[in-house]
């Protein structure tokens, strides 16, 4: 692998004792050659919210970078100490003003994410999720916007992130045609 092409470039420096000969020793890890100190980048786990309701999907129009305005599914990273679920609720909370509720794991799909010039390998964790009250939905923290769309107006090429696009057929087999999750 070329030294250009690693996901750690960005770091030229050991973080442990400062050494500058630190390089890359596999493809998702980099050594330091004074002090033998081996930095791993692994997969930073994240959520995404799936509401469907009327045989409809929730979405959300993207406010900041990475990918601004591009579609996206309401979610985010998981923080350190946080479960997946708990992870889930406060996203929903943060972007959306809802409470949720995750009722099924759905599937997991890997994805990039750019960031302050780094490519961040992530996994995707994919929830269906009820809430009581659709009414008060909005767009917060880093959304734009926030609509319902029908199965059928889900178009791969507008959402900002692979994973997002290679869910749509997963989520289209798997949950169009239901009408969970009616307002109870």
């Amino acid at each position: 692998m070329k030294k250009d092409d690693h996901l750690l470039i960005p770091f030229h420096y050991c973080p442990v004792c400062g050494s500058p000969r630190f390089s890359s020793l596999t493809f998702k890890s980099w050594q330091c050659g004074q002090c033998g100190f081996e930095l791993f980048l692994n997969s930073a786990a994240s959520v995404v919210c799936i509401l469907v309701q009327n045989n409809r999907i929730l979405v959300a129009r993207r406010a900041c970078s990475p990918c601004q305005g591009m579609l996206d599914f309401p979610g985010g990273f998981v923080d350190p100490g946080e479960s997946l679920e708990d992870a889930l609720r406060r996203e929903a909370a943060e972007e959306m003003g809802i409470e949720v509720t995750p009722d099924q794991w759905l599937f997991s799909l890997p994805n990039r994410y750019r960031y302050a010039g780094m490519d961040i390998p992530t996994t995707d964790n994919f929830f269906l999720c009820r809430t009581s009250d659709s009414s008060h939905i909005q767009a917060k923290d880093d959304v734009a916007e926030l609509q319902w769309m029908s199965w059928e107006d889900l178009q791969p090429k507008e959402f900002a992130f692979a994973s997002m696009r290679n869910a749509i057929p997963l989520l289209k087999e798997r949950l169009s045609g239901r009408h969970v999750h009616e307002e109870e």
